[in-house]
């Protein structure tokens, strides 16, 4: 069945007042951006710059609500900013090689005022699908307002809900156990045992933390570290780059880095345990057999897509991780106006090629839709690409 007109839809509202109104008790909108962190931003950012206006919805109370309220305090970027940068807008110079959480948060902040992109705040979208009658992608909120757009831009990205593992014994543990999306600093364990669940790069930088607030981190690796295979490339690499430096009084060591810290205690992490088989009252049990006492513990795990959870769609997105099925660089575009950025793995980079090919994409059907109108595409939809794409 071909989508109807708006004047259909208030024909079938007279006689069904289940049917809703898109423009009495729906706003109808240019394409829709599900998320404003720096990659929904990005979108909206590369729209603009083609004279396409859209409309962001946040759940949260800010941009880049991850940075801002769920990261801790001495992060940075991991990348050298140039990996790092939003589409048609580099860092200012003086930032440093590696930005700092408050430079990265007002780098995107400035870059959202400079293209105008205004995001509507504490928008909990529960609902996404598409209806084939109106051919519109319909939005709802948790606080129960609904719009409509030709386009949809999925944007909440690869970190929008903590990810929690299920281990036994959470309820009997007598101290405190937080994710690192509530961790700040070490500064209210100064002086005690803190075991870290995890050794991605947030389980390694608040282990670091943990020592600069002399506290005794211990961290929870499931699979053995591959210690000597690092070792021989990292001391292979050193020759090759610093050739043999004896001569000048530094004799190279005979053993790599990581096995030196290990063999020396000088590393910052004190102890590496294996798996966590449950929790007790005043410390954990393991997979190895052993148990030992900590006083709290951090649970670097990570997080997880959120998509499975509000978007009613099984083509693009699986229902098991929440990620695109074709990975990048073909993960960007759906069916029926339906897109993603955020989920290519690579960071702020693979989320700006993304930025760039969905506004180009998005423009390329809006010049279609303008120049060979049929009744497949709603007037009141059609007004708005007038206006927008008036400057393309």
């Amino acid at each position: 069945m071909e989508p109807l007109h708006i004047q259909e839809m208030e024909g079938k509202q007279a006689h069904d007042s289940a049917f809703p109104l898109p423009h009495a008790e729906v706003d109808i909108h240019r394409p829709i951006i599900v998320g404003a962190g720096p990659s929904g931003i990005a979108v909206a950012a590369c729209l603009k710059a083609k004279g396409i206006d859209s409309l962001v919805l946040e759940r949260s109370d800010c941009i880049a609500s991850l940075w801002q309220h769920r990261a801790y305090d001495r992060l940075r970027l991991h990348l050298p900013k140039r990996y790092c940068e939003l589409p048609l807008a580099p860092y200012p110079p003086r930032f440093p090689t590696y930005p700092t959480k408050p430079q990265f948060v007002a780098y995107v902040e400035s870059y959202a005022r400079r293209f105008d992109v205004q995001p509507v705040f504490r928008q909990n979208v529960v609902c996404a699908e598409h209806d084939g009658e109106a051919g519109l992608w319909r939005v709802k909120t948790a606080a129960g307002r609904e719009y409509a757009a030709r386009f949809l831009v999925v944007a909440t990205g690869e970190n929008a809900d903590v990810f929690v593992p299920k281990i036994e014994g959470y309820d009997k543990f007598s101290g405190p156990v937080l994710h690192t999306s509530s961790y700040k600093s070490g500064e209210a364990f100064r002086g005690k045992k803190v075991l870290v669940v995890g050794c991605g790069n947030s389980g390694m930088e608040v282990c670091l933390d943990l020592c600069d607030y002399d506290a005794s981190p211990h961290l929870v690796v499931r699979n053995a570290l591959p210690i000597r295979g690092a070792d021989r490339l990292l001391l292979l690499a050193a020759r090759l780059i610093l050739g043999d430096t004896a001569h000048l009084g530094l004799p190279r060591p005979l053993v790599g880095p990581l096995e030196l810290k290990s063999l020396t205690g000088k590393a910052p992490v004190l102890d590496v345990r294996p798996a966590i088989k449950r929790l007790r009252k005043g410390g954990a049990e393991f997979s190895d057999g052993r148990a030992e006492d900590f006083e709290a513990i951090v649970l670097a795990t990570g997080y997880k897509s959120s998509v499975p959870t509000w978007l009613k769609e099984r083509k693009m997105f699986s229902e098991e991780d929440g990620f695109p099925r074709r990975p990048f660089p073909n993960s960007w575009k759906g069916e029926k106006g339906l897109y993603a950025v955020g989920f290519t793995k690579r960071g702020l980079l693979g989320a700006g090629i993304d930025a760039r090919k969905i506004a180009a994409d998005i423009e390329r059907n809006w010049r279609t839709e303008k120049e060979h109108p049929t009744p497949a595409v709603p007037e009141q939809l059609l007004a708005g690409v007038e206006q927008s794409s008036g400057s393309t």
